[in-house]
């Protein structure tokens, strides 16, 4: 992970089911998370990686429940940025309460990737690209398989 203070991660994932879910809006953002994402996936050693794309960040939440059915993790990925209007704040709190919901009621760790950015520089700066200073789809992919490899310690 990345980021002063974020721990390093080095867990191994062979034969675990990922399902990432990703929105749509701010393509080059969004190909940005979902590469880190997949570069994570593929260090952790999960080769079992299905990607589903929505329209938007406000449909992660129902895109993660019905993929944690069949998962062992799920990675969610998207991105909000404000605008002029209250719909920043509905569409931030509906995403983390939906996707917190879906974890906790399945049992199934959910990599938290929703960028919620005052302009679009700050997207930019997190989604892992070339220039970037983090890499927050990578960090979601890396955060869900520990957490699978951690409780099964349980």
């Amino acid at each position: 992970m990345s980021g002063a203070g974020a721990p390093t991660l080095t867990v191994d994932g062979t034969g675990l089911r990922v399902t990432v879910v990703a929105a749509s809006w701010h393509t080059t953002v969004m190909d940005g998370l979902l590469d880190g994402a997949r570069r994570a996936l593929a260090a952790a050693h999960v080769t079992d990686v299905r990607v589903v794309r929505v329209p938007g960040t406000f449909e992660l939440p129902v895109a993660a429940a019905v993929a944690a059915r069949t998962s062992d993790a799920v990675v969610a990925l998207g991105v909000v940025i404000r605008g002029g209007t209250p719909h920043f704040e509905y569409v931030c709190q509906g995403a983390t309460l939906g996707l917190t919901d879906v974890a906790v009621r399945t049992g199934v760790p959910v990599g938290f990737g929703v960028l919620t950015c005052d302009e679009e520089q700050q997207a930019l700066d997190r989604a892992g690209l070339e220039g970037s200073h983090e890499d927050k789809g990578a960090e979601a992919a890396e955060a869900a398989v520990a957490t699978v490899v951690a409780l099964r310690g349980l």
